[in-house]
């Protein structure tokens, strides 16, 4: 699934050779023993992170988007809850760093949630803030290993 608006889909273009690099990427045998860090595919047009963390309820978080970079969110054990919301609606939480490509908001009225399970996976282009590591509704926190692909769009 890849939730993006048509108005905005040409604008973050990830359906070149940077995503069949991810793709490929994900589906390799041995992800479960990946140590957690970065993980380069193609220097930084295209490195994975790797992330063991433990999910939180969705209202300890807040939404976080990037201009340069799409997220391939990528479920190895656990189950992830994901807020979406256009990022165009949202409004900054504080100033956007560029170095480090991330700027927190605050959603605008309209958010919609994906739960993702082992081997599932959402793209968030740089025109849909993310609330990613949220436990879904009525479980409690969890163990979560995960996969974030950043794949430079443009």
């Amino acid at each position: 699934m890849i939730f993006t608006s048509l108005a905005n889909a040409s604008a973050n273009d990830i359906t070149d050779g940077r995503l069949a690099k991810a793709l490929a990427f994900l589906s390799r045998d041995d992800l479960a023993g990946l140590a957690p860090g970065r993980h380069d595919i193609d220097g930084d047009e295209v490195f994975a992170n790797v992330q063991e963390l433990t999910t939180v309820p969705a209202d300890e978080k807040s939404y976080e988007a990037h201009r340069r970079y799409a997220d391939v969110h990528y479920v190895i054990s656990g189950t992830e809850l994901i807020g979406i919301a256009p990022v165009g609606e949202c409004s900054a939480a504080g100033e956007f760093s560029e170095a480090d490509d991330f700027g927190l908001y605050a959603p605008g009225d309209r958010e919609s949630w994906v739960t993702l399970r082992p081997g599932e996976l959402v793209v968030t282009p740089p025109c849909d803030a993310h609330k990613p590591g949220c436990c879904p509704p009525g479980s409690d926190p969890a163990p979560l290993k995960k996969i974030c692909v950043k794949v430079l769009v443009g």
